[in-house]
Parts: structure tokens; sequence; C-alpha cells
């Protein structure tokens, strides 16, 4: 592994500990993933980096539509391999509504790198089920359970 390969590597490392933490407020830089990017997590599956800016806009309009409050909590973003990149987050926030239901889960990205260390491929594994975090959004916030 050469040493501008790794400088390149650092590169989107630091750029994903930049943007993920803000991703539901702000854009993420786009400069650091192929045009023909693929991402898949448990409800989505696509390629090309116009679907992939307009997966962010979307998390970022139902995020403030959807919830009073709402994180995306990263926990670490490190080097698996040469060409693999892991970041491990967790997702929380409270839903617009009367009950203010909280959603939470804990996921993480394996992002894959070209040989000129630029994201390829992008997949997202979750610790629940869609359908178990939707089942969040009926439940009662536990901050509010006294009222």
């Amino acid at each position: 592994m050469n040493a501008e390969y790794q400088s390149q590597i650092e590169k989107v490392i630091v750029t994903l500990k930049q943007d993920l933490p803000t991703l539901f407020e702000q854009d993420i830089s786009y400069d650091i993933y192929t045009q023909d990017i693929y991402f898949q997590d448990p409800v989505n599956k696509f390629k090309n980096k116009l679907n992939y800016r307009i997966i962010f806009w979307t998390l970022r309009f139902h995020g403030q539509l959807f919830f009073t409050e709402i994180h995306f909590d990263l926990h670490d973003v490190y080097q698996a391999q040469a060409d693999t990149i892991i970041a491990n987050w967790t997702v929380r926030g409270v839903l617009r509504v009367p009950w203010k239901a909280r959603i939470f889960f804990n996921g993480y990205s394996t992002y894959k790198l070209t040989q000129e260390g630029l994201i390829y491929e992008h997949i997202d594994r979750w610790d629940r089920k869609p359908s178990e975090i939707l089942r969040q959004f009926f439940q009662k916030g536990k901050s509010q359970a006294k009222d």
C-alpha cells in the first residue's frame, strides 16, 4: 500500500468523521465517492451519485419533518482492511407526535474503496429489522411515561 493511497484513505476517514454526525442538519461532501456509488441498507438499494445525493436530502427532509430532534451519533470510523472503512453509529430521535415516541437503533456502515481511494460501495446494517424500528413510532416516549 503506497503513501498516496494511505493519505487518501485518511482524507476519507476525516471527511466521514466530519460529515456523518451532522447528516440530518447539512449535506455531506460527495468528492470522496465514485460516480457509480452503490448503496444498500435494509430498505433501499441503488447505484449512482445522484441517487446517493437524493437519499441524504431525503434523510434531512424527513428528519426535520417527522422529528422534533434527531441525532446521528458516530462512535467510530476506522480502516478495517486496505480497501474497507467501517463506521459504527446510533440513530436516535423524538418523533413529532403528541406521545413523543422515541426512535433508537444502532448500525454500522461498510465503505469499500477503489484503488484511487474513493468509496464505490456503502452498505448499512442495522441492529434490528425496519419493522421493529417502525414499531417504536407507536410507543410512548419514556420521558413522557408519567403523564
